[in-house]
Protein backbone atom coordinates (compact mmCIF):
# COMPACT_ATOMS: atom_id res chain seq x y z
CA UNK A 1 0.00 0.00 0.00
CA UNK A 2 2.46 2.42 0.85
CA UNK A 3 4.51 1.42 -2.48
CA UNK A 4 0.96 1.97 -4.15
CA UNK A 5 1.08 5.63 -2.83
CA UNK A 6 4.81 6.26 -3.12
CA UNK A 7 4.31 5.08 -7.34
CA UNK A 8 1.53 7.48 -7.54
CA UNK A 9 2.46 10.75 -5.96
CA UNK A 10 6.12 10.65 -8.11
CA UNK A 11 3.92 9.57 -10.94
CA UNK A 12 1.72 12.87 -10.43
CA UNK A 13 4.99 15.26 -9.66
CA UNK A 14 6.80 13.96 -13.35
CA UNK A 15 3.36 14.64 -15.16
CA UNK A 16 3.33 18.56 -13.09
CA UNK A 17 6.93 18.79 -14.37
CA UNK A 18 6.81 17.63 -17.83
CA UNK A 19 8.26 19.29 -20.57
CA UNK A 20 5.61 19.08 -23.01
CA UNK A 21 3.50 20.89 -20.70
CA UNK A 22 3.75 24.60 -19.83
CA UNK A 23 3.54 25.75 -16.15
CA UNK A 24 1.81 28.48 -15.28
CA UNK A 25 4.91 30.64 -14.33
CA UNK A 26 6.57 29.50 -17.93
CA UNK A 27 3.12 30.87 -19.97
CA UNK A 28 3.76 34.09 -17.98
CA UNK A 29 7.68 34.38 -19.11
CA UNK A 30 6.12 33.70 -22.42
CA UNK A 31 3.49 36.21 -22.49
CA UNK A 32 5.85 38.83 -21.14
CA UNK A 33 8.43 38.37 -23.32
CA UNK A 34 5.68 37.92 -26.81
CA UNK A 35 4.62 41.67 -25.52
CA UNK A 36 8.11 43.13 -25.42
CA UNK A 37 8.93 41.91 -28.87
CA UNK A 38 5.68 44.11 -29.46
CA UNK A 39 6.28 46.72 -27.63
CA UNK A 40 9.80 46.97 -29.63
CA UNK A 41 8.01 46.38 -33.05
CA UNK A 42 6.11 49.15 -31.83
CA UNK A 43 8.78 51.48 -31.24
CA UNK A 44 10.40 51.05 -34.19
CA UNK A 45 7.19 50.97 -36.50
CA UNK A 46 6.75 54.57 -34.72
CA UNK A 47 9.88 55.90 -35.84
CA UNK A 48 10.05 54.53 -39.07
CA UNK A 49 6.58 55.76 -39.61
CA UNK A 50 7.98 59.48 -37.88
CA UNK A 51 10.97 59.48 -40.44
CA UNK A 52 9.06 58.42 -43.74
CA UNK A 53 6.54 61.61 -42.87
CA UNK A 54 9.86 63.66 -42.25
CA UNK A 55 11.68 63.13 -45.11
CA UNK A 56 8.37 63.01 -47.28
CA UNK A 57 7.52 66.46 -45.90
CA UNK A 58 11.03 67.82 -47.09
CA UNK A 59 10.52 66.18 -50.40
CA UNK A 60 7.67 67.41 -51.38
CA UNK A 61 8.30 71.16 -49.92
CA UNK A 62 12.18 70.75 -51.69
CA UNK A 63 11.75 69.17 -54.33
CA UNK A 64 10.32 72.25 -56.73
CA UNK A 65 13.58 73.89 -55.64
CA UNK A 66 15.36 72.22 -58.07
CA UNK A 67 13.41 73.15 -60.66
CA UNK A 68 13.08 76.59 -62.04
CA UNK A 69 11.04 78.16 -65.07
CA UNK A 70 13.11 80.24 -67.52
CA UNK A 71 11.49 82.13 -70.21
CA UNK A 72 13.61 82.46 -73.92
CA UNK A 73 13.05 86.17 -75.17
CA UNK A 74 14.98 87.65 -78.37
CA UNK A 75 16.84 90.68 -77.19
CA UNK A 76 17.93 93.58 -79.34
CA UNK A 77 20.43 95.10 -77.58
CA UNK A 78 20.62 98.86 -78.85
CA UNK A 79 23.69 100.40 -79.45
CA UNK A 80 21.83 103.86 -78.15
CA UNK A 81 20.85 102.22 -75.14
CA UNK A 82 24.43 100.41 -74.03
CA UNK A 83 27.26 101.81 -75.46
CA UNK A 84 26.14 105.50 -76.94
CA UNK A 85 30.28 106.11 -77.46
CA UNK A 86 30.45 103.02 -79.90
CA UNK A 87 34.20 102.21 -78.68
CA UNK A 88 32.98 99.22 -76.35
CA UNK A 89 34.69 100.46 -73.82
CA UNK A 90 33.73 98.43 -70.63
CA UNK A 91 34.07 100.93 -68.33
CA UNK A 92 31.88 103.20 -69.97
CA UNK A 93 29.50 100.51 -70.58
CA UNK A 94 29.22 99.46 -66.92
CA UNK A 95 27.55 102.86 -66.32
CA UNK A 96 24.77 101.11 -68.23
CA UNK A 97 22.80 99.91 -64.89
CA UNK A 98 20.35 96.83 -64.53
CA UNK A 99 17.67 99.80 -64.92
CA UNK A 100 19.01 100.46 -68.48
CA UNK A 101 18.74 96.55 -69.35
CA UNK A 102 15.28 96.25 -67.76
CA UNK A 103 12.95 97.91 -70.94
CA UNK A 104 14.93 96.04 -73.11
CA UNK A 105 13.94 92.51 -71.48
CA UNK A 106 10.24 94.38 -71.68
CA UNK A 107 10.05 95.19 -75.02
CA UNK A 108 11.36 91.83 -76.08
CA UNK A 109 8.38 89.82 -73.65
CA UNK A 110 6.03 92.53 -75.55
CA UNK A 111 7.01 91.20 -78.52
CA UNK A 112 6.39 87.56 -77.95
CA UNK A 113 3.08 88.24 -75.99
CA UNK A 114 2.05 90.67 -79.42
CA UNK A 115 2.67 87.38 -81.75
CA UNK A 116 1.03 85.68 -79.17
CA UNK A 117 -2.46 88.36 -80.12
CA UNK A 118 -2.08 88.80 -75.78
CA UNK A 119 -1.72 92.72 -76.21
CA UNK A 120 -4.02 93.73 -73.26
CA UNK A 121 -1.71 93.15 -70.64
CA UNK A 122 0.10 96.33 -69.03
CA UNK A 123 3.94 97.35 -69.44
CA UNK A 124 3.99 96.83 -65.72
CA UNK A 125 2.22 93.55 -65.59
CA UNK A 126 4.45 92.75 -68.75
CA UNK A 127 7.82 93.37 -66.98
CA UNK A 128 6.64 92.12 -63.37
CA UNK A 129 6.57 88.53 -65.20
CA UNK A 130 10.26 88.37 -65.71
CA UNK A 131 12.83 87.96 -62.63
CA UNK A 132 14.30 91.18 -61.34
CA UNK A 133 17.30 89.19 -61.48
CA UNK A 134 17.12 88.75 -65.31
CA UNK A 135 18.65 92.37 -66.27
CA UNK A 136 21.40 91.72 -63.82
CA UNK A 137 22.32 88.27 -65.96
CA UNK A 138 21.88 90.17 -69.55
CA UNK A 139 24.22 93.09 -67.93
CA UNK A 140 26.83 90.56 -67.04
CA UNK A 141 26.57 88.30 -70.12
CA UNK A 142 27.41 91.94 -72.38
CA UNK A 143 29.98 92.98 -69.97
CA UNK A 144 32.05 89.85 -70.57
CA UNK A 145 31.25 89.63 -74.46
CA UNK A 146 30.94 93.95 -75.41
CA UNK A 147 30.69 92.54 -79.43
CA UNK A 148 26.92 91.26 -78.62
CA UNK A 149 25.91 94.75 -78.34
CA UNK A 150 23.94 95.93 -81.49
CA UNK A 151 22.75 92.28 -81.91
CA UNK A 152 19.62 90.37 -81.42
CA UNK A 153 20.32 87.37 -78.88
CA UNK A 154 18.26 84.33 -77.67
CA UNK A 155 18.57 83.77 -74.18
CA UNK A 156 16.93 82.41 -71.03
CA UNK A 157 15.67 84.38 -68.33
CA UNK A 158 14.31 83.57 -65.21
CA UNK A 159 10.71 84.35 -64.89
CA UNK A 160 8.96 86.17 -61.84
CA UNK A 161 8.61 83.76 -58.63
CA UNK A 162 4.98 84.34 -58.89
CA UNK A 163 4.87 82.46 -62.42
CA UNK A 164 7.29 79.89 -61.56
CA UNK A 165 5.07 78.69 -58.49
CA UNK A 166 1.99 79.16 -60.87
CA UNK A 167 3.64 76.12 -62.34
CA UNK A 168 4.80 73.94 -59.87
CA UNK A 169 1.25 74.59 -57.89
CA UNK A 170 1.85 77.05 -55.09
CA UNK A 171 0.27 79.78 -57.12
CA UNK A 172 -3.53 79.42 -58.83
CA UNK A 173 -5.71 81.98 -60.46
CA UNK A 174 -8.00 82.47 -57.41
CA UNK A 175 -5.39 83.54 -55.19
CA UNK A 176 -3.79 85.25 -57.77
CA UNK A 177 -6.69 87.54 -57.41
CA UNK A 178 -6.02 88.37 -53.42
CA UNK A 179 -2.32 88.35 -54.43
CA UNK A 180 -0.57 92.12 -55.40
CA UNK A 181 2.56 90.43 -57.19
CA UNK A 182 0.60 88.48 -59.81
CA UNK A 183 -2.49 88.89 -61.89
CA UNK A 184 -4.64 86.10 -63.56
CA UNK A 185 -4.03 88.10 -66.70
CA UNK A 186 -0.64 87.11 -66.14
CA UNK A 187 -0.97 84.04 -65.59
CA UNK A 188 -3.00 83.50 -68.74
CA UNK A 189 -0.09 84.70 -70.35
CA UNK A 190 1.96 82.61 -68.92
CA UNK A 191 -0.10 79.53 -70.16
CA UNK A 192 0.20 80.86 -73.49
CA UNK A 193 3.91 81.04 -73.49
CA UNK A 194 4.50 77.89 -72.22
CA UNK A 195 2.01 75.86 -74.90
CA UNK A 196 4.30 78.08 -77.63
CA UNK A 197 7.43 76.78 -75.95
CA UNK A 198 8.73 80.10 -74.85
CA UNK A 199 8.68 79.54 -71.17
CA UNK A 200 9.96 75.93 -70.01
CA UNK A 201 10.50 74.58 -66.35
CA UNK A 202 13.88 72.58 -66.27
CA UNK A 203 16.55 71.46 -63.70
CA UNK A 204 18.30 74.75 -61.86
CA UNK A 205 21.88 74.52 -61.56
CA UNK A 206 22.01 78.42 -60.23
CA UNK A 207 20.07 76.64 -57.22
CA UNK A 208 23.66 75.08 -56.11
CA UNK A 209 25.94 77.33 -57.55
CA UNK A 210 24.52 81.06 -57.33
CA UNK A 211 24.66 83.56 -54.16
CA UNK A 212 21.54 84.41 -52.02
CA UNK A 213 18.85 86.95 -53.22
CA UNK A 214 17.29 89.38 -51.98
CA UNK A 215 13.98 88.96 -50.89
CA UNK A 216 12.49 90.77 -53.95
CA UNK A 217 14.16 87.82 -56.08
CA UNK A 218 13.34 84.60 -54.60
CA UNK A 219 13.66 82.73 -58.15
CA UNK A 220 17.67 83.62 -58.22
CA UNK A 221 18.14 82.32 -54.55
CA UNK A 222 21.26 80.05 -54.48
CA UNK A 223 23.28 77.73 -51.89
CA UNK A 224 26.61 78.71 -54.33
CA UNK A 225 27.90 80.37 -51.05
CA UNK A 226 26.28 78.77 -48.22
CA UNK A 227 27.96 75.33 -49.54
CA UNK A 228 31.52 76.64 -49.92
CA UNK A 229 31.40 78.34 -46.44
CA UNK A 230 30.42 74.90 -44.73
CA UNK A 231 33.50 73.11 -46.92
CA UNK A 232 35.44 75.67 -45.53
CA UNK A 233 34.29 75.59 -42.11
CA UNK A 234 34.84 71.54 -42.24
CA UNK A 235 38.42 72.02 -43.71
CA UNK A 236 39.11 74.20 -40.68
CA UNK A 237 37.51 71.29 -38.17
CA UNK A 238 39.36 68.55 -39.95
CA UNK A 239 42.79 70.26 -39.67
CA UNK A 240 42.50 70.86 -35.68
CA UNK A 241 39.99 68.74 -34.46
CA UNK A 242 41.51 65.12 -35.80
CA UNK A 243 45.42 65.77 -34.84
CA UNK A 244 44.45 68.02 -31.40
CA UNK A 245 41.86 65.59 -30.56
CA UNK A 246 43.96 62.32 -31.36
CA UNK A 247 46.74 62.95 -29.85
CA UNK A 248 44.99 63.91 -26.73
CA UNK A 249 43.33 61.03 -26.44
CA UNK A 250 46.44 58.61 -27.04
CA UNK A 251 47.99 60.50 -23.77
CA UNK A 252 45.38 60.57 -21.79
CA UNK A 253 45.36 56.59 -22.63
CA UNK A 254 48.14 55.44 -22.66
CA UNK A 255 50.75 57.94 -20.84
CA UNK A 256 48.94 59.64 -18.59
CA UNK A 257 49.56 58.63 -15.18
CA UNK A 258 45.93 57.70 -13.27
CA UNK A 259 45.97 60.85 -10.72
CA UNK A 260 43.66 63.58 -9.93
CA UNK A 261 44.28 66.23 -12.77
CA UNK A 262 43.75 63.09 -14.90
CA UNK A 263 40.50 61.98 -13.36
CA UNK A 264 39.58 65.88 -13.62
CA UNK A 265 40.40 66.50 -17.09
CA UNK A 266 38.40 63.51 -18.30
CA UNK A 267 35.37 64.46 -16.46
CA UNK A 268 35.54 67.79 -18.18
CA UNK A 269 35.67 66.07 -21.22
CA UNK A 270 32.74 64.55 -20.62
CA UNK A 271 30.88 67.98 -19.81
CA UNK A 272 31.87 69.53 -22.26
CA UNK A 273 30.72 66.90 -24.96
CA UNK A 274 26.69 67.86 -23.26
CA UNK A 275 27.68 71.31 -23.22
CA UNK A 276 24.49 72.82 -25.32
CA UNK A 277 26.09 74.16 -28.77
CA UNK A 278 24.92 77.37 -28.29
CA UNK A 279 27.61 78.28 -25.07
CA UNK A 280 30.43 77.50 -28.10
CA UNK A 281 28.86 80.40 -29.84
CA UNK A 282 29.15 82.63 -27.04
CA UNK A 283 32.71 81.32 -26.09
CA UNK A 284 33.60 81.95 -30.01
CA UNK A 285 32.32 85.59 -30.01
CA UNK A 286 34.26 86.49 -26.78
CA UNK A 287 37.43 85.08 -27.62
CA UNK A 288 37.84 85.25 -31.46
CA UNK A 289 35.75 88.41 -32.50
CA UNK A 290 35.65 90.18 -29.61
CA UNK A 291 39.66 89.79 -28.09
CA UNK A 292 41.04 88.07 -31.13
CA UNK A 293 39.44 90.30 -33.34
CA UNK A 294 39.18 88.32 -36.30
CA UNK A 295 36.25 89.00 -38.79
CA UNK A 296 32.44 88.60 -38.10
CA UNK A 297 30.68 85.95 -40.62
CA UNK A 298 34.20 84.37 -41.45
CA UNK A 299 34.59 80.41 -42.38
CA UNK A 300 37.62 80.92 -40.16
CA UNK A 301 35.79 81.92 -36.97
CA UNK A 302 33.15 79.06 -37.50
CA UNK A 303 35.85 76.40 -38.01
CA UNK A 304 37.75 77.24 -34.27
CA UNK A 305 34.23 77.45 -32.98
CA UNK A 306 33.11 74.12 -34.47
CA UNK A 307 36.52 72.64 -33.68
CA UNK A 308 35.99 73.79 -30.07
CA UNK A 309 32.51 71.81 -30.12
CA UNK A 310 34.04 68.82 -32.31
CA UNK A 311 36.62 67.97 -29.75
CA UNK A 312 34.92 66.51 -26.80
CA UNK A 313 33.48 63.57 -29.47
CA UNK A 314 36.47 62.91 -31.24
CA UNK A 315 38.01 62.60 -27.91
CA UNK A 316 35.41 59.92 -26.31
CA UNK A 317 35.41 58.34 -30.07
CA UNK A 318 39.30 57.71 -29.92
CA UNK A 319 39.79 56.64 -26.35
CA UNK A 320 37.31 54.06 -26.70
CA UNK A 321 38.74 52.93 -29.72
CA UNK A 322 42.00 52.47 -27.88
CA UNK A 323 40.34 50.65 -25.03
CA UNK A 324 38.94 48.34 -27.60
CA UNK A 325 42.74 47.24 -28.61
CA UNK A 326 43.01 44.02 -26.55
CA UNK A 327 45.84 44.54 -24.00
CA UNK A 328 47.84 41.27 -24.92
CA UNK A 329 48.69 43.39 -28.02
CA UNK A 330 50.03 46.28 -26.25
CA UNK A 331 52.75 43.29 -23.97
CA UNK A 332 53.45 41.18 -27.38
CA UNK A 333 54.67 44.71 -28.23
CA UNK A 334 56.89 45.36 -25.20
CA UNK A 335 57.73 41.91 -24.64
CA UNK A 336 60.04 41.94 -28.30
CA UNK A 337 61.55 44.98 -27.32
CA UNK A 338 59.56 47.88 -28.26
CA UNK A 339 59.26 51.16 -26.69
CA UNK A 340 56.04 51.94 -24.90
CA UNK A 341 55.92 55.20 -28.09
CA UNK A 342 56.19 52.34 -30.52
CA UNK A 343 53.59 49.90 -29.43
CA UNK A 344 51.19 52.43 -29.32
CA UNK A 345 52.38 53.70 -33.00
CA UNK A 346 53.36 50.79 -34.61
CA UNK A 347 50.70 48.05 -33.09
CA UNK A 348 47.58 50.03 -31.32
CA UNK A 349 46.47 52.86 -33.71
CA UNK A 350 46.24 50.84 -36.04
CA UNK A 351 44.28 49.10 -34.96
CA UNK A 352 42.13 51.51 -33.39
CA UNK A 353 42.18 53.57 -36.70
CA UNK A 354 39.37 52.09 -38.15
CA UNK A 355 36.79 53.49 -34.70
CA UNK A 356 39.14 56.92 -34.80
CA UNK A 357 38.04 57.58 -38.07
CA UNK A 358 34.04 56.74 -37.74
CA UNK A 359 34.40 58.94 -34.42
CA UNK A 360 35.82 61.75 -36.03
CA UNK A 361 33.24 61.35 -39.35
CA UNK A 362 30.34 61.56 -37.11
CA UNK A 363 31.83 64.65 -35.29
CA UNK A 364 32.16 66.49 -39.09
CA UNK A 365 28.40 65.62 -39.31
CA UNK A 366 27.04 66.92 -36.26
CA UNK A 367 29.38 70.12 -36.84
CA UNK A 368 28.07 70.64 -40.53
CA UNK A 369 24.55 70.56 -39.18
CA UNK A 370 25.04 73.35 -36.52
CA UNK A 371 23.08 76.40 -36.42
CA UNK A 372 23.01 78.25 -32.78
CA UNK A 373 26.97 78.61 -32.59
CA UNK A 374 27.04 80.30 -36.14
CA UNK A 375 24.00 82.70 -35.39
CA UNK A 376 26.58 84.07 -32.72
CA UNK A 377 29.38 84.61 -34.67
CA UNK A 378 27.49 86.18 -37.51
CA UNK A 379 26.89 83.87 -40.22
CA UNK A 380 23.40 84.99 -40.40
CA UNK A 381 24.54 88.19 -42.76
CA UNK A 382 22.92 88.11 -46.29
CA UNK A 383 26.63 87.44 -48.38
CA UNK A 384 26.40 87.57 -52.08
CA UNK A 385 29.99 87.27 -52.81
CA UNK A 386 31.73 83.99 -52.80
CA UNK A 387 34.73 83.87 -50.44
CA UNK A 388 38.50 83.84 -52.05
CA UNK A 389 40.70 80.87 -52.26
CA UNK A 390 42.35 79.37 -49.19
CA UNK A 391 43.93 80.67 -46.71
CA UNK A 392 42.69 84.33 -47.58
CA UNK A 393 39.45 82.93 -48.19
CA UNK A 394 39.12 81.57 -44.62
CA UNK A 395 38.71 85.58 -43.45
CA UNK A 396 36.12 86.59 -46.49
CA UNK A 397 32.38 86.71 -45.20
CA UNK A 398 30.48 83.68 -45.98
CA UNK A 399 27.46 81.90 -44.72
CA UNK A 400 26.53 77.95 -44.02
CA UNK A 401 24.24 75.63 -45.12
CA UNK A 402 21.99 75.29 -41.86
CA UNK A 403 22.45 79.17 -41.01
CA UNK A 404 21.17 79.65 -44.78
CA UNK A 405 18.27 77.37 -44.37
CA UNK A 406 17.05 78.91 -41.09
CA UNK A 407 17.33 82.17 -43.05
CA UNK A 408 15.23 81.32 -45.60
CA UNK A 409 12.57 80.41 -42.74
CA UNK A 410 12.62 83.64 -41.90
CA UNK A 411 11.68 85.46 -45.35
CA UNK A 412 8.19 86.01 -46.41
CA UNK A 413 7.74 85.07 -49.92
CA UNK A 414 6.69 81.25 -50.06
CA UNK A 415 9.48 80.31 -52.83
CA UNK A 416 11.82 81.34 -49.63
CA UNK A 417 10.26 78.39 -47.76
CA UNK A 418 10.64 75.80 -51.06
CA UNK A 419 14.07 77.04 -51.25
CA UNK A 420 15.16 76.49 -47.89
CA UNK A 421 13.55 72.74 -47.79
CA UNK A 422 15.65 72.37 -50.43
CA UNK A 423 18.16 73.19 -48.69
CA UNK A 424 17.74 70.77 -45.99
CA UNK A 425 18.03 67.90 -48.58
CA UNK A 426 21.17 69.38 -50.29
CA UNK A 427 22.37 69.32 -46.58
CA UNK A 428 20.84 65.62 -45.78
CA UNK A 429 22.64 64.37 -49.08
CA UNK A 430 25.70 65.65 -47.82
CA UNK A 431 25.07 64.17 -44.02
CA UNK A 432 24.39 60.55 -45.90
CA UNK A 433 27.87 60.95 -47.96
CA UNK A 434 30.00 61.65 -44.96
CA UNK A 435 28.56 58.89 -42.71
CA UNK A 436 28.67 56.38 -45.79
CA UNK A 437 32.02 57.69 -45.91
CA UNK A 438 32.36 56.40 -42.35
CA UNK A 439 31.04 53.17 -42.66
CA UNK A 440 33.01 52.29 -45.55
CA UNK A 441 35.90 53.41 -43.65
CA UNK A 442 35.56 50.87 -40.71
CA UNK A 443 34.83 48.25 -43.21
CA UNK A 444 37.95 48.75 -44.87
CA UNK A 445 40.39 49.55 -41.69
CA UNK A 446 38.61 46.94 -39.40
CA UNK A 447 40.46 44.11 -37.98
CA UNK A 448 39.00 40.70 -36.06
CA UNK A 449 40.66 38.81 -33.68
Amino acid sequence: MSDITSHGSGQGRAQSSSLFVQSDRLKKRNAAERRFKMYGLAAISVGVLALVLLVSSILNNGVGAFRQTFITLNVELLEDKLDKSGVRDIEVMKKATTITYAPLLRTALTNKLDELNITDLPKKEVEAMISKEAAAQVRNLVLSNPSLVGQTITIDVLANGRIDGYFKGRVSAESAELDSNVTPAQLVAADALKDEGSIVTRFNWGFITAPDASDQRPEAAGLGVAILGSLYMMGVVLLLALPIGVTASIYLEEFAPQNRWTDLIEVNISNLAAVPSIVFGILGLAIFINFAGLPQSAPIVGGLVLTLMTLPTIIISTRASLKSVPPSIRDAALGVGASKMQAVFHHVLPLAAPGILTGTIIGLAQALGETAPLLLIGMVAFVREYPGAPPEGLFDPASALPVQVYNWTQRADPAFFERASGAIIVLLLMLIVINAGAVMLRRRFERRW
